[in-house]
């Protein structure tokens, strides 16, 4: 059986970054606070964990004080900032440029008195980094069918989150044009990402099953996972090399295996060779 490894897979620059800032600092210090969890990965987080990375919530940031405080590439709103400086804390910026980039677009079009919209998911930490600094003020959706409501000549201003899939993005945009709303869409999915989507659809069609490895809460991994198995019906998504089941590949002569933006190379690897044993 002849088993590949995408090669476009492994941690996106964003994320690459947040590691090395994590990793850096903790080479010196003993501790190192992190707001939220720095990669949806369970073993890279294990990793991170054992050399002193702690994970703390925004309640934390009321008590937490003269220590470092690490900000992931999911960005935060600037609530989180105010607070951690408050108590002489230092931040360490991980923000993925993309990221804060669309922050600032979305600032500035709503202090331009735009109606704010956002393609994504609620409870996304990227999504409640951006909508905290306009006060949560904006419309937040993951499904057209939300936005009933908005009639003919309704003005909007549209922006996905980075991650979500651009296809879909497009329908969301074509059917509130079909209604007649007036929508100014603004395109703010991640190039990178976008990318990787045209690469795995091809990657898809050329094994006989598909493996997407990718943690339980990872949204992309998500993302990747349905648009393969809208692909090639024999794909499955694990978080590790221990959900991998032996009926998956019974009478196949090659796999592929690809990863979320957060999962690391070395997971891959893994699942490589945990199928290897099993078949």
């Amino acid at each position: 059986m002849k088993i590949t490894i995408d090669k476009n897979a492994g941690f996106c620059f964003g994320v690459t970054k947040a590691i090395e800032l994590a990793n850096d600092y903790l080479k010196n210090n003993n501790s190192l606070y992190c707001l939220g969890e720095l990669v949806h990965n369970e073993e890279e987080m294990n990793k991170l964990k054992q050399s002193g990375l702690k994970i703390i919530s925004y309640n934390d940031l009321d008590v937490i004080n003269s220590s470092a405080i690490l900000f992931r590439a999911h960005g935060e709103p600037n609530a989180a900032y105010t607070k951690a400086k408050l108590l002489n804390n230092t931040i360490i910026d991980s923000t993925c440029p993309i990221v804060k980039q669309l922050q600032k677009k979305v600032v500035a079009a709503y202090n331009a008195g735009e109606k704010i919209f956002i393609y994504g998911k609620k409870t996304h930490p990227e999504v409640i980094g951006i909508i905290g600094n306009i006060n949560d003020d904006a419309v937040v959706f993951d499904d057209v069918n939300e936005l009933n409501y908005l009639h003919e000549s309704d003005k909007i201003t549209l922006y996905s989150q980075t991650t979500m899939q651009p296809d879909k993005y497009q329908d969301v945009i074509k059917q509130l044009k079909d209604r007649g709303v007036i929508v100014n869409a603004i395109d703010s999915i991640c190039s990178s990402f976008n990318r990787r989507l045209i690469e795995l659809k091809d990657f898809c069609t050329r094994y006989d099953v598909i493996i997407i490895v990718a943690g339980k809460s990872s949204s992309n991994g998500k993302s990747l996972y349905s648009i393969s198995k809208s692909i090639n019906h024999h794909s499955y998504i694990v978080s590790s090399e221990e959900e991998l089941q032996p009926e998956w590949f019974k009478g196949c002569n090659t796999v592929g295996i690809s990863g979320a933006t957060s999962t690391p190379l070395s997971l891959l690897k893994r699942v490589e060779r945990a199928i290897k044993k099993l078949v």
